[in-house]
């Protein structure tokens, strides 16, 4: 009997193969590694379900969606929560996450946004979604995306600037 769709065994690879990835975009999205892993376990079990009537070639996208959907739903369910202290320097294992310091400030500057405007800016330049894609997953209007765009983008700007020399200390170059 043939099979409508991909299995359970090209299921296990699949995971195996885009883990990590999906992680450093979990992190992306929630800022948070614990949090990261929890989005990625839940939406992979979301996705399991569901995996043999895909008819999508491209699994990390659907995963990607089942992700920002959960994590939409976490932010309305848990709105008044609240985050003591900073992360620590070293948040996960993954090189990729390390490699140069300016993947620490802009991870460090995005922690600082509201969650609707990091969604929004890791979906665009991450994910490499156009606007109208960004709004149909997160239920909202191609302008609000762009508002939210725009007035994280003006956030980070600032954040990520280098930083100027003090009229006091001495340049040794």
């Amino acid at each position: 009997m043939a099979d409508s769709g991909p299995g359970l065994d090209s299921f296990g690879d699949f995971v195996a193969e885009a883990l990590p990835g999906l992680l450093r975009f979990g992190y992306l999205l929630t800022g948070d590694p614990q949090e990261a892993e929890d989005l990625v376990q839940e939406a992979l079990a979301r996705s399991l379900r569901r995996w043999r009537k895909l008819h999508t070639g491209d699994g990390v996208a659907y995963v990607r969606q089942v992700m920002v959907n959960a994590n939409i739903t976490r932010w309305r369910r848990w709105e008044a929560r609240v985050r003591l202290g900073w992360l620590p320097d070293r948040t996960a294992d993954d090189p990729e996450l390390h490699r140069i310091d300016d993947r620490d400030r802009l991870r460090r500057a995005l922690l600082q946004l509201p969650a609707r405007q990091r969604t929004v800016l890791v979906l665009r330049y991450y994910a490499d979604m156009p606007d109208q894609r960004i709004a149909q997953l997160m239920d909202t209007s191609p302008v609000t995306v762009r508002t939210q765009a725009a007035r994280g983008l003006a956030t980070l700007r600032p954040l990520l600037a280098p930083k100027a020399i003090s009229p006091g200390v001495a340049n040794d170059r």
